[in-house]
């Protein structure tokens, strides 16, 4: 059996690595966090779209994975920060890398946006 079917047939590390970043919301969280700790406000401020619940289902689920921490500090009112992991910090090249390859991409691709079609 050849090392591609081997992947194939077991758990594969890159599926099981997607597994826990794959969420829609996931790896923008990330991408926050890797600039320092951030409370819940400040990323759902830096995230348009993302709704209070998704943002703490995903926060729970990077959090249960080791990949976010969560910090509560004893104040009135309660004060939350989260920040990345060492494990989390590990995910860091391999978006640096994706950020790369999307940047060349997007020089390459030519937008087909229906806006700026002209209307006839």
């Amino acid at each position: 059996m050849d090392d591609t079917q081997n992947c194939l047939s077991s758990y594969c590390p890159i599926e099981y690595t997607l597994d826990r970043i794959g969420g829609k919301w996931s790896i923008p969280i990330l991408r926050e966090l890797f600039s320092g700790p951030q409370r819940t406000h400040q990323l759902q401020s830096a995230l348009p779209g993302i709704s209070t619940k998704t943002l703490m289902v995903r926060l729970r689920d990077l959090e249960d994975h080791g990949l976010v921490e969560r910090q509560v500090f004893a104040e009135v009112p309660l004060h939350v920060e989260y920040s990345i992991t060492d494990k989390g910090r590990q995910i860091q090249p391999v978006l640096a890398a994706l950020y790369q390859v999307g940047q060349h991409w997007l020089q390459q691709e030519e937008c087909h946006c229906p806006l700026n079609e002209k209307v006839g």
